[in-house]
């Protein structure tokens, strides 16, 4: 059994520890607190049976232990020479690992290399976390692709991307430096099993006969998953390490769709080997939901349909598709957001409190949530499409205008829902769903309004709206991360006048450290094989079956979105929905409106 014993899977070292002082796999540095003296350098011996292998992370924040470093090699900050144009061969001369070390080899393949999503952000994320000394000492990173390109070719185009914002006081291009020189590029068919077979090659010069661990990241369209995963699993899986696959959304188009999908990947991995990506289950006030709720005796009481009026999960984009049209067509703002963003989130807030913060107790709750929940209606649902409006001097186009969009598209960009859980906790308790793009602003935020107070004093005092009068938990997730608390307060003076007031957490006032990117904390998971924040199978089986036959006959039916200008709240009919259930959008209140 391997306990991980800090947040950071780098530099690893072995600990023999004491089977009776045994841990549950957690995420926090605290544990080095306890490890013994006894630590060793380099490793443990297997045949050590009474003890458990610990491995100790980030340890230059705990202990010091004697490690033998690759000699780093000069640099030239030129694009044709120095880091750039270091080939494989001298790499493996530059930063081959010390055999005698004891410690595996780590890679990471990056598929679909040449995206946007892998430049902007998932070449990014790797490096904040080498910034950071996250990763496995020994790790090297491959981008693969169909594009041709060379090592120095893939270094200059992740080198546009990169920016030292963990610590700006060291020397930034150092780092990048050190960074470029563990990237490589081999470019192949995604479906050739032949092409992976010479990325096998070139990844086992690396490895040096060192026990390996490989990790694929997807970031291809869906449709090329399995040919990528079938080729990858015969031909490029680690012999005698572990190999994880990424797997970026969408997982389909619904339920069927969605299960083929599952199915075809289960041929040629286990489910414990895939981990499905959500990046909004990384952000930080995302995972800080069960804390707040579940480490706070005041909230965990409240939290059930005894005290809570109604739940709002909010999304919404400033802008429109952008020339982005083709893909977004294909999937709605339904697909895109709400059976998958908003509705992870929402399994996470009502879910019933787990066994342990183990990956399988949380999402066997999460499971019982949402298979709790009635599948939507149509009459529980608003669409909605941007059009063009001109504003400021300003004219934006109609979602239709892009030429990216198929003519006549009825494809929603706008959605708002009301669900229900019928369960004991939440019965009746009407959980609300708003996401579109073009609108006023944007933010992404949970409310929670509370129900008002029996027989409350001081209900004269705030007049015929009793909206007025009600408590409302707001958790922002972006931007300005936040968390308020809005309670009603006596102004100051002698007469009796209320008002209402935020018991405000703002993220950047309080914490000085930046919130670290969801992308970096979901990739640190992978690597450390921790599955709490990823999809798992009958959860996505589950999610699919609430908003399919919705989906279904929004296309059979050929149901007209409602028009809304470009840059306005959204359609009206989202009000009337949200009034059908007594309930105002909590993001348009006076104290709201930016």
């Amino acid at each position: 059994m391997t306990l991980y014993a800090a947040r950071c899977p780098s530099s690893f070292a072995t600990a023999a520890v004491d089977p009776s002082s045994a841990l549950r796999s957690i995420r926090s540095s605290t544990l080095l607190a306890s490890v013994p003296g006894r630590v060793l350098a380099g490793g443990v011996s297997d045949s050590s049976a009474s003890h458990w292998k610990l491995r100790v992370a980030c340890k230059q924040e705990a202990i010091s232990v004697p490690v033998s470093v690759a000699k780093e090699a000069p640099f030239k900050n030129v694009e044709n020479s120095g880091v750039f144009a270091l080939s494989s061969l001298e790499y493996r001369h530059v930063t081959s690992p010390n055999p005698s070390d004891g410690e595996p080899t780590f890679s990471i393949i990056m598929v679909g290399a040449s995206g946007d999503l892998a430049k902007k952000k998932i070449f990014p994320a790797l490096f904040a976390l080498y910034c950071e000394h996250c990763l496995p000492k020994n790790f090297t990173i491959f981008g693969y692709a169909r594009s041709k390109m060379t090592d120095a070719e893939l270094r200059t185009m992740v080198s546009r991307t990169l920016t030292c914002r963990i610590d700006k006081r060291e020397n930034c291009n150092e780092k990048i430096e050190k960074f470029l020189k563990r990237c490589f590029y081999h470019s192949g068919q995604y479906d050739s099993e032949e092409n992976f077979a010479e990325l096998d090659k070139t990844l086992k010069e690396h490895e040096g006969g060192r026990v390996s661990n490989r990790l694929f990241y997807l970031s291809i369209p869906p449709n090329i998953f399995i040919n990528v995963v079938k080729s990858a699993s015969r031909s490029a899986s680690s012999k005698n390490g572990w190999t994880r696959v990424i797997v970026e959304k969408p997982f389909g188009r619904d339920s069927e769709s969605s299960a083929a999908l599952t199915s075809g990947l289960k041929q040629y991995l286990d489910e414990d080997q895939i981990f499905r990506i959500d990046h909004y289950l990384g952000k930080e006030l995302v995972e800080n939901l069960s804390v707040l709720r579940f480490s706070n005796l005041i909230f965990e009481p409240l939290w059930s349909r005894k005290y809570i009026r109604n739940v709002q999960l909010i999304f919404s984009e400033d802008f429109g598709t952008e020339g982005r049209g083709g893909y977004f067509d294909h999937y709605g703002i339904i697909r895109d957001i709400m059976q998958n963003h908003l509705l992870q989130i929402l399994a996470l807030f009502a879910m019933e409190t787990p066994a342990s913060l183990d990956a399988e107790d949380i999402r066997n709750e999460k499971v019982k949530v949402l298979r709790s929940m009635r599948p939507l209606q149509l009459e529980n649902v608003v669409i909605g499409q941007y059009k063009g409006h001109a504003k400021g001097g300003v004219t934006h186009l109609g979602y239709t205008d892009d030429k990216t969009v198929p003519e006549g598209s009825l494809t929603p960009t706008f959605a708002a829902a009301a669900l229900f859980i019928d369960n004991a906790r939440w019965d009746g308790v009407p959980f609300l769903m708003k996401a579109g793009k073009a609108l006023h602003t944007k933010r992404a935020e949970i409310r929670v309004q509370f129900r008002h107070v029996p027989g409350n004093l001081y209900k004269q005092n705030f007049g015929t709206d009793r909206e007025q009068a009600t408590n409302e938990l707001v958790i922002r997730v972006q931007p300005d991360e936040a968390i308020y608390l809005k309670i009603n307060n006596k102004v100051p003076g002698l007469g009796m006048r209320l008002d209402r007031s935020n018991l405000n957490l703002l993220y950047s006032s309080r914490y000085s450290k930046e919130i670290p990117d969801a992308y970096e904390r979901l990739l640190l998971d992978a690597i450390g094989g921790e599955r709490r924040l990823f999809i798992r199978s009958d959860e996505l089986d589950a999610a699919w079956n609430l908003f399919t036959p919705l989906l279904k006959e929004l296309e059979e039916k050929k149901i007209s979105p409602e028009l809304y200008p470009y840059g306005s709240r959204g359609p009206v009919g989202a009000h009337y929905l949200a009034s059908k259930y007594n309930v105002r959008w909590g993001d348009l209140s006076a104290s709201d409106i930016d």
